[in-house]
């Protein structure tokens, strides 16, 4: 079940172990830690490795104009027994489409334990049941199938390749797309 509460105005979304929650200033050095993983870095296209010094301040600092704006909401993923940091989730809106990408990281000390499921799953509930969204979408890079779990596991579809799509540490890589419509999802949480 996940509780939708807020604080300044952002949301917060608290489901079986974890609270998403917007970013503090505080978080900038466990952000830098777990995002400086190379093996973090490695599955994502935009968080840079080395992880340069004040950039996860920088990034933090953004969060709050994206959101007010209406482009991004992006929320730290916390465990809910001890708000301990162990990733972030966010959706980029496309307001005039009333659609979002998802995008998400976990960090290493993590995996494994289905923690990036759930976040996606309550933010996915977050967009279709309280922004009115009707599509949200995704993609990972061909060689992270884990991250293409999670969206299966979230009831999203696999709708194709672009391959050789993106350039990341001068090597091509194949990116899989997938989407749930309004529509799909209304119909799986009614069955369900």
């Amino acid at each position: 079940m996940i509780r939708v509460m807020g604080a300044d105005n952002f949301p917060q979304l608290v489901s079986e172990r974890l609270r998403l929650r917007a970013f503090n200033a505080a978080d900038a050095a466990t952000v830098r830690r777990l995002a400086g993983d190379r093996d973090i870095a490695a599955t994502t296209l935009s968080i840079p490795h080395p992880y340069p010094e004040g950039h996860a301040e920088q990034w933090i600092a953004s969060h709050h104009e994206a959101f007010v704006d209406g482009r991004r909401i992006s929320l730290a993923i916390t465990l809910l027994k001890d708000d301990s940091l162990i990733g972030a989730i966010s959706l980029m809106l496309d307001g005039n489409n009333r659609r979002a990408e998802m995008g998400y990281w976990v960090g290493r000390p993590f995996w494994g334990q289905g923690y990036a499921t759930e976040a996606a799953r309550a933010m996915l509930d977050f967009g279709f049941e309280n922004l009115g969204l009707n599509r949200i979408f995704a993609h990972h890079m061909q060689d992270n199938p884990t991250s293409g779990r999670v969206l299966l596991n979230i009831g999203m579809q696999q709708e194709g390749v672009l391959h050789q799509h993106i350039l990341k540490w001068d090597e091509y890589k194949d990116i899989a797309l997938y989407g749930l419509t309004r529509d799909r999802y209304r119909s799986s949480t009614d069955s369900g």
